[in-house]
């Protein structure tokens, strides 16, 4: 007898980063962490194994009044909060249009409120075919369906073909479409889409809107502050302005990543428009979603971002650390790039970001392959993840030369 509602039932999770991590945990424990090569985690770790976090960060949060870190904050998160958040996604980019936020529980909760808002139950939501997996679980727990296309050409590059055709496959049916894309740094590729790409992506789109579909963007930024200069990362966010009424740009923000806070789940959703109206349905609707889902967002971690905005002594410092970590996770990227090149792997093209991806026809065989290495990634349906911010300097060294060596006997 089943005790759960039928929509509820034979649900089970099967993380594949977190079961890797697991087995790559299990090894520690037995050969011991200096042996063990752990590219399995999107977090921050210093090249001694530990979980990196940025001093200034630390320092702040810890100064905070404890009435400060347990109060309550507003439904909608603390309004110099959200200010911020649109300050920090824009920076020198933002669009002339109208633009609002809502605090989140993490970028996580970013993309729960626009798949659960803006897609109809029952229809497709689309993202790229190299996609972070908890988009699949989101969209099912909401009542959605996930549909992919092809994020690649013969070529490696942005695919607008397929992108065009899966957009124009959806809406022969659905009067409405959200798309979801993760540039830049997309996990699990390091991947992005250029000022060119963007302009492609968005005249289908404008074709589109103009036959009266109503289309959602939401582009997934979580590793934005580790794909390059502040505002390069961010000049195609300028594109945004002047579209049509019946396309809303969203944009999921997240303090995990950028501010090595990843257990206090705090970022936000912010929505563009050139509709006024659209921005005030917008504020109601993640509104009621908010409350219902966690009544409020953790508010000594708003607290921080505002406090952080607005010591300009301690923000210069804060930005110094993380470019030092940004410097970090690059040179290790660069290592693997190299050899891979030199050892002829075949990587997708890497621009930013915490993880590299190897295409395999195989994955989970090349990964147990490579535990004998105890060398520990994550197998995907496309190929393997591998996750530059985790692994040390000394230890990413000779990772392309053993993945090769085990794709060839996958």
């Amino acid at each position: 007898m089943s005790m759960v509602a039928a929509h509820a039932k034979d649900r089970r999770l099967h993380d594949a980063i977190f079961e890797a991590n697991q087995a790559c945990q299990d090894a520690i424990k037995i050969y011991g962490a200096d042996r063990v090569t752990n590219a399995t985690i999107g977090v921050m770790l210093d090249d001694n194994g530990k979980l990196a976090a940025l001093p200034t960060v630390d320092k702040i949060y810890r100064s905070l009044d404890i009435r400060e870190l347990t109060a309550y904050a507003p439904i909608n998160g603390l309004p110099a909060y959200c200010a911020a958040a649109i300050d920090l996604t824009f920076a020198d980019n933002r669009p002339d249009a109208y633009i609002s936020a809502t605090a989140t529980a993490g970028g996580t909760g970013a993309v729960h409120h626009a798949i659960a808002n803006y897609a109809e139950r029952g229809e497709y939501v689309l993202t790229s075919d190299w996609f972070w997996g908890n988009y699949y679980v989101i969209a099912v727990e909401t009542g959605k369906r996930l549909k992919t296309f092809e994020l690649f050409d013969a070529d490696l590059k942005f695919n607008i073909e397929d992108f065009t055709a899966k957009v124009d496959e959806l809406l022969e049916w659905q009067s409405s479409l959200l798309i979801i894309l993760n540039t830049p740094a997309n996990n699990p590729t390091g991947f992005a889409l250029t000022d060119d790409d963007w302009d492609n992506v968005l005249d289908v789109i404008k074709a589109r809107a103009a036959r009266g579909k109503k289309i959602s963007i939401l582009v997934d930024i979580a590793y934005i502050d580790f794909a390059g200069e502040t505002n390069v990362t961010r000049r195609f966010m300028q594109k945004f302005g002047g579209l049509d009424e019946n396309i809303l740009v969203m944009i999921a923000f997240s303090m995990s990543k950028s501010y090595t806070f990843y257990g206090q789940r705090t970022g936000a959703l912010i929505a563009v428009s050139s509709s006024k109206d659209n921005i005030a349905e917008f504020e109601q609707t993640v509104k009621y979603s908010n409350r219902a889902l966690w009544s409020n967002i953790n508010r000594g971690a708003q607290a921080l971002l505002v406090r952080l905005q607005q010591d300009k002594e301690a923000h210069a410092q804060f930005v110094k650390e993380r470019e030092d970590f940004y410097q970090l996770v690059k040179r290790r990227a660069d290592i693997f790039v190299k050899e891979a090149e030199l050892c002829g792997l075949r990587i997708v093209p890497y621009s930013g970001g915490f993880f590299i991806a190897v295409p395999s026809d195989n994955p989970i065989a090349v990964c147990q392959r490579l535990h004998e290495d105890l060398i520990f990634a994550v197998p995907l349906k496309l190929g393997i993840r591998v996750a530059a911010c985790s692994v040390s300097t000394k230890k990413i060294k000779g990772v392309a030369d053993k993945i090769k060596f085990a794709m060839t006997i996958e």
